[in-house]
């Protein structure tokens, strides 16, 4: 078996959620368990930390996992869903797992006796946790892949959690009010294990308390702590320029979403808090950690510019709160450049484009997409949609590329061109750059 053939045998077989959607949801534990129990218990042979929330999740663990390399621990880290490379799901150090590992492992899974069928994302997680363990990391940053209280990676003992934030998204799987989503990401808080909250107010906040009392798990509001005292932005790169009151000196954040202030606060908070359960951070990782962290892990997607002339963002943030962050920030940057903003657009079938519709900019382009997977949104059904709403809206065929594409020979130099609404769009166009 090769390479390619390990990859069409986990996506044929194993339904993915990101690509298929509720058909491939499968909540609970037990088939992690019995998988977990099969495989010898990985997990349990290095230090875990686990991060949920609605949003940001993905770029805070990334920055942890930068913080810890630079630290000079050997780091494992588990995220999902990929962009471009399914690879890009678990990576040691920065380095994506090699597809040797991958054909090893989906062999060694063919050969076994195991009575039980997981899905993707069970079975891929479990190649993550093994993977880790013949590397012999130190430490593993795992991120949960829906909710938290039946998500697969909920069988761990972590050392630590944190939960970032909490806003409306998967309703149909997680509630339809806050507090419901709460309570189900509040399921990794664990007996005694110290978690970080990210953002949280009232009855939301309330789903917290609650939980980590009852567990006896010291909880911190990072809301509460302000270790970020400033933030300003640096235009020239794209990021920010932070201060906190952890060290003295101004350090850099790469992330250039206005989002990331408010995931570097949370970052910093769970600094603390592994400083306190004895791991060794010196101040110096965590400027370089945030500093480089693209560089450091392989993160993409997030606020990244691609291209200056004409200026081009991508961004995965796909729900209300992610554009709700990211859709001003366009509107900023677009009025210092003096022109259009042209937004190359798509969304999954499944999302509620009626919850998000009024975030979208009244006098940009917008040129609507299908990206390249089956849940992915009708083109004419989402162009329909903006024309009723009365925006200015192109419909493309061809895909995301073409839609780029027609976007570009549009613009002149002043214009900006933001790709997103999708992860999925995000990730057909920076696989065809």
């Amino acid at each position: 078996m090769n390479y390619q053939e390990s990859l069409d045998y986990l996506f044929a077989q194993l339904p993915m959620f990101s690509r298929i959607g509720a058909a491939a949801y499968k909540p609970g534990l037990d088939t992690s368990i019995a998988l977990d129990n099969f495989f010898g218990n990985p997990h349990r042979q290095y230090r875990c930390i686990h991060i949920a929330g609605t949003n940001g999740k993905g770029s805070t663990s990334h920055m942890l996992a930068a913080i810890l390399q630079e630290s000079g621990y050997k780091v494992g880290l588990y995220t999902s869903p990929h962009l471009a490379d399914f690879r890009e799901r678990m990576r040691v150090n920065g380095e994506m797992i090699p597809r040797e590992d991958v054909i090893d492992f989906v062999e060694r899974w063919q050969k076994c006796e195991y009575e039980g069928h997981p899905s993707f994302f069970e079975l891929t997680m479990m190649m993550a946790f093994d993977w880790f363990a013949r590397q012999h990391v130190d430490i593993a940053v795992i991120e949960v892949g829906m909710g938290g209280r039946l998500d697969s990676t909920n069988i761990i003992s972590p050392i630590g959690c944190v939960i970032t934030n909490i806003s409306p998204d998967h309703t149909q799987f997680l509630g339809d009010t806050l507090p419901k989503i709460a309570s189900e990401k509040a399921g990794i808080i664990k007996e005694g294990i110290p978690v970080v909250i990210g953002e949280a107010e009232g009855d939301v906040r309330r789903v917290f308390e609650q939980k980590s009392q009852s567990v006896g798990a010291p909880v911190t509001f990072a809301e509460d702590e302000r270790l970020l005292t400033r933030c300003e932005e640096d235009a020239e790169s794209g990021g920010w320029k932070c201060h906190t009151s952890l060290f003295p000196e101004p350090f850099h954040a790469e992330l250039g979403g206005s989002y990331q202030r408010k995931n570097i606060n949370t970052l910093l908070s769970a600094v603390r808090m592994l400083r306190s359960q004895g791991l060794d951070i010196p101040d110096s990782a965590i400027m370089s950690g945030v500093g480089n962290v693209c560089e450091l892990t392989g993160l993409a997607g997030r606020w990244m510019i691609t291209a200056q002339s004409p200026l081009t963002i991508c961004d995965t943030g796909h729900n209300e709160a992610g554009l709700g962050e990211t859709m001003p920030q366009l509107e900023r940057v677009r009025s210092r450049q003096g022109g259009v903003a042209r937004l190359v657009i798509g969304f999954v079938s499944d999302k509620d484009v009626d919850h998000i519709k009024h975030l979208l900019p009244n006098d940009a382009i917008y040129y609507t997409t299908r990206a390249s997977v089956p849940r992915a949104m009708d083109a004419e059904q989402l162009h329909n949609l903006l024309l009723s709403e009365g925006l200015n809206s192109v419909l493309c065929d061809g895909g995301v590329t073409a839609a780029y594409s027609q976007a570009l020979k549009d613009a002149d130099e002043r214009d900006v061109i933001f790709i997103g609404g999708s992860t999925f769009v995000v990730a057909d166009y920076l696989a065809g750059i």
